[in-house]
């Protein structure tokens, strides 16, 4: 009889899936318990490794929550940076203004999906954590600077409303589809997510393209 032999891991793979154990266990804590309230002997404990483990790969408990945040913007550790992403190339093709707002939106939802409840999170340590409140600002300058990429692809398609320039346009964008304003319609005003796409992308629509 021939014994099936399995397929030997490296050692880079072990230590990937390690990251992935960690980091998923963290999100859950983070969430869970909010950013002061999580201790990485709690994180160690549900990813099933030792602290030291986690120190070895992320340093501290700051470092955790912005590698738990990235993962959760792009949906996985690969490292392809967020806006060299395939649906970057779908919406870059798109000819119609209107279409190219949906789908960035659409996009934008399943986003804002995975990481609002991390943002809540981010959110409410900034005001106690000054490098937590940095990262807050480093994220939302980011968004800001994402938001750019649709209004110049608009503009290039002539499609910006008359006196609206790129970088007014860009703020108006920003303004009303990041996820600080995401967070006040479903949290405070009750929407639901597919409330805030449709209705969204009928404001982007009416406040950036040409009539």
């Amino acid at each position: 009889m021939t014994r099936s032999v399995k397929p030997r891991v490296s050692r880079a793979e072990q230590a990937q899936a390690t990251r992935r154990r960690i980091i998923a266990a963290a999100a859950a804590q983070f969430v869970a318990h909010g950013y002061g309230a999580t201790l990485l002997d709690q994180v160690a404990e549900q990813a099933g490794v030792a602290v030291q483990t986690v120190y070895f790969h992320f340093g501290n408990k700051r470092t955790l929550l912005k590698e738990a945040l990235d993962v959760a913007a792009v949906g996985d550790d690969d490292p392809v940076p967020l806006m060299d992403r395939p649906w970057v190339l779908q919406i870059r093709q798109e000819t119609d203004p209107v279409r190219i707002i949906e789908l960035w939106l659409a996009t934008g939802r399943t986003i804002l999906d995975r990481i609002v409840p991390l943002m809540r999170v981010l959110r409410g340590a900034t005001g106690t954590d000054p490098e937590v409140a940095a990262q807050w600002d480093t994220n939302q300058a980011q968004t800001r600077a994402a938001h750019g990429f649709l209004v110049e692809l608009l503009a290039e398609r002539s499609a910006l409303r008359p006196g609206l320039d790129v970088e007014q346009a860009r703020d108006v964008a920003f303004v009303l589809s990041n996820v600080e304003t995401y967070l006040q319609f479903t949290d405070v005003c009750e929407w639901t997510p597919d409330q805030w796409q449709e209705r969204t992308a009928a404001v982007l629509t009416a406040a950036l393209l040409a009539p």
